[in-house]
């Protein structure tokens, strides 16, 4: 589970930001919002959001001068920004990065899509803050080295399937969805075959054996040592 839960979305349009509470309060998230960059950054400063979703073009101060802002504040250094864009705001993708946000969701947002990045990306954060191994009783998994040791053995993966497995083992029993490895591993931007996820699934289980990673018909794969 997921410990901090406590959102900031910061939108000008009162429509966004009752569409985006109502489908994360759904998840249980803690949700805030504000209008606008002056009022997103006295929200932060009160509740240290542990990530926020930051509209691009607002009044009084932009996305990106906001970002800017509270990436100069030691209190927010561990938040997590991501920006809200329309698909035909590239520069403002870049412009977003530069300042210092971590990803992007674009507009029109797909409600399935939101709540498995911000799922993501927050449980990404907790491994960083945890350390840099992913264990499990069998299985280690160092992201330093992007190299995976089974049963006292290192098993070296192209970057795909190292990220793949991490996916899966981070939550042994967790039902991942093909939308939601989909997503954490290729990116909503990437556009590949319907049996990516299938070609990289049977790669690892050349490798670690058909016990670990299981097919749930119709609905994704889990990793599992029972």
């Amino acid at each position: 589970m997921i410990k901090n839960q406590t959102l900031l979305l910061v939108d000008d349009e009162k429509d966004i930001l009752d569409f985006l509470s109502y489908n994360l309060k759904k998840e249980g998230f803690h949700i805030h919002t504000a209008s606008n960059g002056l009022e997103a950054i006295e929200v932060a400063q009160k509740i240290n959001p542990a990530l926020i979703l930051l509209d691009v073009m607002m009044p009084k101060m932009d996305g990106i001068e906001t970002c800017q802002y509270l990436r100069n504040d030691l209190k927010m250094e561990d938040c997590i920004i991501v920006f809200l864009t329309s698909r035909s705001e590239d520069y403002s993708q870049v412009a977003g990065f530069e300042a210092g946000a971590d990803d992007y969701i674009n507009k029109p947002i797909r409600p399935r899509l939101l709540v498995s990045k911000v799922q993501s990306l927050l449980r990404r954060m907790e491994r960083l803050q945890t350390g840099n191994k992913t264990t499990t009783q069998s299985l280690i998994i160092n992201r330093d080295k992007y190299v995976a040791e089974l049963n006292g053995e290192d098993i070296n993966l192209p970057k795909k399937e190292f990220e793949l497995l991490e996916l899966l083992a981070s939550r042994p029993g967790k039902v991942f969805t093909r939308e939601q490895i989909m997503t954490n591993v290729w990116g909503n931007e990437t556009i590949v075959g319907e049996r990516t996820i299938d070609v990289h699934i049977r790669k690892l289980r050349e490798k670690l054996g058909d016990t670990y990673i299981r097919t749930m018909k119709g609905v994704g794969y889990t990793f599992s040592e029972s």
